[in-house]
């Protein structure tokens, strides 16, 4: 993997999380003027998808859904999730560059 290829992720990921945040400024600007909301399931989902870091910052920058349950409790889990999912990558990276495997 090139370091050009690794800088893409890289933007992809911070578009993503970007865009997952605005959905949920989004979200909040409509619970503050008694619009159509977006649903709960969509916004664990788009979480679930690389967006944990972007639903994170924006349930603690704008103060959404803070003390909704189990709101709260599965997005701690997808969070969770995505940890050790990126311990896992960087364990097998670390094993291969070491020539573990």
């Amino acid at each position: 993997m090139l370091l050009t290829d690794l800088a893409k992720i890289i933007g992809l990921f911070a578009a993503w999380n970007g865009l997952v945040f605005t959905i949920y400024f989004v979200d909040k600007q409509a619970a503050r003027y008694g619009q159509w909301r977006i649903s709960e399931k969509t916004l664990l989902t788009l979480a679930f998808l690389a967006g944990s870091p972007g639903a994170v910052s924006a349930q603690q920058l704008l103060r959404h859904k803070t003390r909704k349950e189990p709101f709260r409790s599965e997005l701690m889990a997808i969070c969770g999730f995505h940890l050790l999912a990126v311990i896992a990558l960087i364990a097998a990276i670390a094993a291969r560059m070491l020539g573990l495997i």
